[in-house]
Formats: structure tokens, C-alpha cells, sequence
């Protein structure tokens, strides 16, 4: 019976415990019927135990895992079968613990003596049955689960189950700082167990890797695993691009490195973790990635982003929707000739690739028209040189709206609202995006030359919409018409001043019907104009000039206050705080640091902009259809008339149209496209007052009190929407509409007012 119990426990299945000993005519007595259960439940652990850490080690995709699981085995099991073993040999010696008087062995002494490993063995098993199944569901188990889990098993009350924890954990921490190590010394991802992995390789043309958060073990901080990111990045692209050398600098610092790795203690701590990966950045930024990635080379890229994608320079977005508007009415004219020539040809004015490209390659040269006329600023030619080269206008496949790339840190995320406004530019959805050449993309992402993009194409439709009711005002004969008389002898004729009359008052219905027209067209003139300048003059700029400083490390203190206050009764010290300081140091970024504050410039950018909040976009959007539809209808009425004209005034007749019905319908939706022109901008008005209302209690226009990283970049508090809204103040226009008198344009007042 004691061979069958000890063979039983060291994980062969005994006839003698699996038996059912219900009946009454078992041999085993209901004392021993209890203690052989315990046995046979430690047994079955045992055997279980044996069966899943062989399974995990042969085919789970986690290294850590199967690390866990062959510590389990080779170190826990082997120590209670050690226990088997010397339980044996004591009773072969008869040991005066384990037999008594007679050679007789008692039961309760052998159960005794595995009476500590119960417990064990049972935490054990819920691990191993963890790893195999996951949290549940299709969710499979991670290396940074195990972790986490095993971690939170050292919080607990019992010792044992606490010292067999912290085995595992430290088993586990070795396992993926192994993993780790060769991520952020050499560059390269693990060959085994590549799945489990926090960096990931984006599927793409572009070779890309982002980091997974749900692979990462809790006490690896966000800024921390973007540093772990950045690092290994930078290592695998001096190693891809061949830049490395047997005199490379980063791989000098690899024995420091490896000893600053080394000295981590389990478990890792977060604090200890952190320091050693910030103190591995800045010793490889300092050498390797300076010399890679010069400040120089990180401020013409960005001002080129400024100029081009943030519409510093006006004349590209005049050249650009010039050519654009030109290309649709040209393929316009195209559809029209293929409606009367052949039916079918209409699928062949689909916009391509091609034509895109073609776009902005007039843009280039009639940019380059104008920069012949002003040769003295080399540094411009320069620009725009760079720009020709790695600026691109290409057409978007997909509904899907740019977002923020998984290795952009979670404090940089823009949420940029997903209203289409790059639909706008050519009616279909086109973006202008950037070629991120080497080494600049250690610090710029394709995240973030999506979130310019949209930021681009909100600025550029503004700004076309703008210029194209602009425009309207260059139609003189329909703006302001007042036909002189013929010369003599025909305009002293009875026949030629009645045709004068009929000329006069044929214009002057034209002009009433205009009216409400140039009413709402000029309203919505000023609001973009206001709203523009807004955007233009104070956001973006406000907002890059206070990064630009930062970047080239100029610092500047909060301005002086608007309010005199004699010298007497005003304390020195707050007036030296508000004297305006200016100071300059020599102080480098590393790549990492750029990145950061790049993305949180970024961020604020678009926060400032308005372009986080639906509520004032998607009104926007609907505005800018609007006038589009409106100035469409405007340049249609004016073809009619003049077409009337012709008709009237010299005969000539076209049998296939019918003006006067299409100038019944046209002037009926000038009446409604104005009116929903003029309701958009009434709810635009009303989401800025709501908008200002959020923000009233938190924004006062100071730089607010950050704790953070001293010389972190932290955006300047620009745009304040109380200042936009003070300049949109239509007066009573939105009142009159509502009211239904007799001037629903707004432009006169009634008499008892």
C-alpha cells in the first residue's frame, strides 16, 4: 500500500486511489478513505501539472509562458518529487519520523508530510491553467499577463504561495527582459515568440513597428515604452539603412549598457525600470543619434510642414485650388462632350492618380513663376526645392480617417474629428501628404503626417471657400448694372429710349432678385474672413512660434500686464515676473524628446484649431457645401441672363434650352442655398458660444503650472474663442429672417425701429 501511495504521487496513477471504496465491503476503513483522498487529490495535481507544462513548453507561442511553465516543472516539481524521494528513503531507513513502534508505518504521518505542498500545488495548477486558456474567450495568454498575474500573487498572505511567486516572477522578468535586451541594444526583434512581443511590424508598404499596450507588463510606464520604442527604432534603422560600422559609437556603448541591464533587480521595480531605459536613451542620443539627426535638419522639415501643410505661405494654397478649380471645370467641359458624342464615355472622367500628380505639378511651376520674381531670398528657393521633392497630392482609397499611429504616445493622440473635408478640393477625396525621408522619420511618424494632412485640408477648404465667394465681386455686370442709352440718332428715337427702359428695368429685377443673394454672401464672406484670420493669425501661428522657440531654445516669459500700476504700491518681485525675459541656451533635444513634444504641438494644434469638436466641424462642413452650391448657382443665373440677352437684344435663339424655365428654377434655389447658407453660419455661431461656455472657468489665457520633465515642451494657451466671437457679431441679421418682414436680406432696418 505504501508503494502504491508514493508511486501514486510521484505522477503514476494507482488502481489503488482511483478504485471506488463507496461500498461497505471496501478493506479501507472510512479514516483511511479520508486520508487517501488527500493523497489522491495531491496525485491528481501532480499528474496535471506534468501533463500542461508539457504541453505549454511544446506549442505556446509565448517564450515567457514556456519559461513559467519549465520553471514549474524543473524547479517546483522536482522539488516535491524530491519529497517523494526522501519520504521513501526515510521509511527504507526507518526513520523514527515516519515509522513507529513495530515497523509500522503510519498513514497520517505520511500525509503529514505532504500536508504544505496542497496548496502549492494548487496555485500552480491555476497558473498553468491561465497560460493555457488566456483571460477567456479567443483572447490567448501573454507574457505580460503572466506577469502581471504573478505579481499580484506575491500581494498574498501565505508564504509559501508568496516565495513560489516570486521565483516565477523572477523567471518570468528574465525571460522578457532577454527579449527586451535585444530590442534596445541591437535593434532587432526576437525571433522566437515574436507575437507576444510589445513592438509589432504595421502591415504596410512602409516598414513600420508600433507598440502594443496590452503586451506590456504593468509596471512599464507609457513614456517609458515609447522610450523602449524609440530606441530600438533608432538602433534598427542605423542597422537597415547601413550607417552602423565596426567604429560605431552605439556599439561601443554596449558593454555600459549591458551593465546598466544588469544591475535591475526582481521583480522589477517602475521607478528603476524607467531610469535605466531614460539613462540607455539619452547616452544613445547623445553619441550616436546627434550626429544622425542634427537640429538643422529638424527645423527645415518643420517649417516646411508650416509652410506647406499650415498654409504659411499663401501663395502655394492660391496655386493649388487655382489649379484644382481649373481641372474640374475643365473636366466638366470634358463630360459635356462626351454626353453628346458617346454615352458611354462617361466612366472615362473618373479623377486618377495621374491627374492628381499633375495637379500639383502645376502648382510647382507656377509657384516657381513666382519665385523668379524675387531672387534675393535663396533660403525660400531652397524650401521650396525640398518641398517639390517630398510633398505629395495623392487620391485616398477608403473611407478610413487618419488617426495617430499605435507608436504615438497616448498623450499626443489629437482625436481629430472624422468630417471629410478633404472631399472638398477636387470633389473627391484627395490629401497632401509628406515623403518622410531618413533619418527624419526617427521622429516624425506616419501618425503624424496624417494629423497634418487633415489639418490641411481644414485650412485649405476655409480658405477656398473664401476665395470663391470672393470672386463673385469680379462678375460686375451681375453685381451693378445700369445700361447707358444708345448714341443718336437711335437713342433720341421713341423705339430706343423704350428699349433703354425695358434694358433698365429688366436689370433692376435682376437685381432685387440678387439681393438677398449678396446679403448672405457677404455674411458669409465676413465670417470666413473673421474665422480664417482667427485660425491663421493667432492658432497656428501663436502655436508655432512658441514650439519654434522652444525648439531652438529660446524661452519667453508671460507678457506684462495691460494694466499700469504705479511703482509705490507694486511688489518687486511680481514685477520682475512679468517683465518679459527672453533667454537662450544650448540645451540639444534628443530624437525622443522632439517626438514628443512634436506630437503634443500637434495635438494642441488641433485642439486649438477646433478640430477635435464635431459639433463645430461637421456645421462647418455643411457651410462650406453650401457656398459651393451657392456660388455654382450665382455663376449659372449670370450664363442664363447673359444667354436671355442674346436672345433678346440680337436674336439669337438656341432651340434646345429653355432659359426662362431654368432661370425660374435656378432663382428659387439661390432663394433656398441662401437660406441654408445663412442658417449654417447662425448654428456655427451658436456651437462657438458653446464651445466658449465648456471652456469658461479653465482657460483664462495664461500658460498653466505643469509638473512634468524640466525643459519639457508644453504648448502656449493661444485662440481664445471669446476673441473670435467678439468679431462675428452680425448685429440683428439672424433676427430679421425670423421675423418674416419685408427685408429678410437684413440690409435695412424698419421704421419704428
Amino acid at each position: 500500500m505504501l508503494h502504491e501511495i508514493l508511486l501514486s504521487l510521484s505522477g503514476h496513477p494507482s488502481p489503488l486511489l482511483t478504485a471506488d471504496h463507496s461500498s461497505p465491503t471496501s478493506i479501507l476503513s472510512p479514516p483511511e478513505k479520508a486520508l487517501l483522498s488527500s493523497i489522491d487529490h495531491l496525485s491528481n495535481l501532480h499528474c496535471q501539472l506534468l501533463a500542461h507544462t508539457s504541453t505549454i513548453v511544446a506549442s505556446h507561442q509565448s517564450s515567457i509562458c514556456q519559461a513559467v511553465a519549465t520553471a514549474i516543472r524543473s524547479t517546483h516539481l522536482a522539488a516535491f518529487q524530491r519529497k517523494v524521494l526522501e519520504v521513501e528513503d526515510g521509511i527504507l531507513k526507518k526513520d523514527a519520523r515516519n515509522v513507529g513502534a513495530y515497523n509500522i508505518v503510519p498513514l497520517t504521518a505520511i500525509v503529514g508530510e505532504f500536508s504544505g505542498w496542497t496548496r502549492r500545488m494548487e496555485w500552480f495548477l491555476e497558473v498553468v491553467e491561465f497560460m493555457m486558456r488566456g483571460n477567456g474567450g479567443d483572447k490567448k495568454c501573454t507574457g505580460a499577463m503572466v506577469i502581471d498575474r504573478l505579481c499580484a500573487a506575491m500581494q498574498t498572505g501565505y508564504v509559501d504561495i508568496e516565495e513560489a511567486a516570486l521565483s516565477l516572477v523572477t523567471v518570468a522578468e528574465t525571460a522578457w527582459l532577454k527579449q527586451v535586451s535585444a530590442w534596445i541594444l541591437y535593434g532587432r526583434l526576437p525571433s522566437f515568440g515574436r507575437e507576444d512581443f510589445f513592438v509589432q511590424v504595421v502591415e504596410g508598404d512602409v516598414y513600420e513597428v508600433e507598440s502594443k499596450r496590452e503586451l506590456l507588463p504593468a509596471f512599464v510606464s507609457a513614456s517609458t515604452a515609447s522610450s523602449l520604442l524609440f530606441i530600438g527604432r533608432s538602433l534598427n534603422h542605423i542597422r537597415v539603412k547601413g550607417i552602423s560600422s565596426a567604429s560605431s559609437p552605439e556599439l561601443d556603448l554596449l558593454s555600459s549598457h549591458l551593465q546598466q541591464l544588469s544591475i535591475l533587480k526582481f521583480p522589477i521595480d517602475n521607478a528603476n525600470f524607467s531610469r535605466v531605459i531614460a539613462s540607455i536613451r539619452l547616452s544613445l542620443s547623445q553619441t550616436t543619434l546627434q550626429k544622425l539627426l542634427p537640429l538643422s535638419r529638424v527645423t527645415e522639415i518643420l517649417s516646411l510642414l508650416r509652410e506647406f501643410f499650415l498654409l504659411g505661405r499663401g501663395e502655394f494654397a492660391i496655386a493649388l485650388i487655382t489649379e484644382t478649380d481649373d481641372k474640374i471645370r475643365s473636366r466638366w467641359r470634358r463630360s459635356d462632350n462626351l454626353a453628346y458624342e458617346k454615352r458611354d464615355g462617361l466612366g472615362n472622367i473618373v479623377v486618377k492618380d495621374g491627374e492628381v500628380s499633375a495637379i500639383l505639378a502645376r502648382t510647382w511651376a507656377a509657384m516657381g513663376s513666382l519665385q523668379g520674381e524675387h531672387e534675393e531670398d535663396q533660403d525660400e528657393d531652397e524650401l521650396l526645392e525640398l518641398a517639390r521633392d517630398l510633398v505629395q497630392l495623392i487620391l485616398v482609397k477608403g473611407t478610413s480617417t487618419p488617426s495617430s499611429k499605435g507608436n504615438s504616445s497616448p498623450q499626443a493622440t489629437s482625436n481629430i474629428a472624422s468630417t471629410p473635408f478633404r472631399n472638398l478640393l477636387l470633389s473627391v477625396p484627395v490629401s497632401l501628404t509628406l515623403h518622410i525621408p531618413s533619418p527624419l522619420d526617427l521622429f516624425l511618424t506616419l501618425g503624424d503626417v496624417q494629423s497634418y494632412s487633415s489639418i490641411n485640408a481644414y485650412l485649405l477648404s476655409i480658405h477656398r471657400a473664401h476665395l470663391r465667394l470672393t470672386d463673385l465681386w469680379k462678375i460686375t455686370s451681375l453685381r451693378r448694372d445700369h445700361p447707358a442709352p444708345p448714341g443718336p440718332p437711335y437713342g433720341s428715337s421713341t423705339v430706343g429710349r423704350s428699349k433703354v427702359l425695358t434694358i433698365r428695368e429688366r436689370m433692376k429685377e435682376r437685381s432685387e432678385a440678387m439681393r438677398s443673394v449678396w446679403a448672405t454672401s457677404s455674411a458669409a464672406v465676413f465670417f470666413l474672413g473673421e474665422t480664417e484670420a482667427y485660425l491663421q493669425g493667432e492658432v497656428v501661428q501663436g502655436t508655432w512660434l512658441g514650439f519654434k522657440n522652444w525648439l531652438i531654445g529660446e524661452t519667453e516669459s508671460r507678457p506684462t500686464s495691460s494694466k499700469s500700476l504705479t511703482e509705490d504700491d507694486e511688489d518687486i518681485w511680481l514685477k520682475a515676473g512679468r517683465e518679459l525675459t527672453t533667454t537662450s541656451t544650448n540645451h540639444t533635444h534628443d530624437p525622443q524628446s522632439l517626438a514628443d513634444a512634436h506630437r503634443r504641438y500637434i495635438s494642441a494644434l488641433a485642439t486649438s484649431l477646433l478640430l477635435t469638436n464635431s459639433s463645430f466641424t461637421d456645421p462647418l462642413y455643411h457651410l462650406l457645401q453650401q457656398i459651393d452650391h451657392l456660388v455654382a448657382l450665382v455663376h449659372r443665373v449670370h450664363s442664363i441672363w447673359q444667354s436671355l440677352d442674346l436672345e433678346a437684344d440680337e436674336g439669337v435663339v438656341d432651340a434646345f434650352s429653355d432659359f426662362h424655365k431654368e432661370e425660374k428654377d435656378v432663382k428659387e434655389q439661390l432663394v433656398v442655398i441662401a437660406q441654408r447658407v445663412k442658417s449654417a453660419i447662425e448654428e456655427l455661431v451658436r456651437s462657438l458660444r458653446d464651445i466658449d461656455q465648456e471652456k469658461e472657468g479653465w482657460d483664462s489665457g495664461f500658460a498653466e503650472l505643469v509638473l512634468g520633465e524640466e525643459g519639457a515642451y508644453v504648448p502656449a494657451k493661444v485662440g481664445r474663442v471669446d476673441r473670435l466671437l467678439m468679431k462675428l457679431d452680425f448685429g440683428g441679421w439672424f433676427d430679421n429672417g425670423k421675423r418674416g418682414g419685408d427685408d429678410p436680406d437684413g440690409l435695412y432696418e424698419s421704421d419704428d425701429e
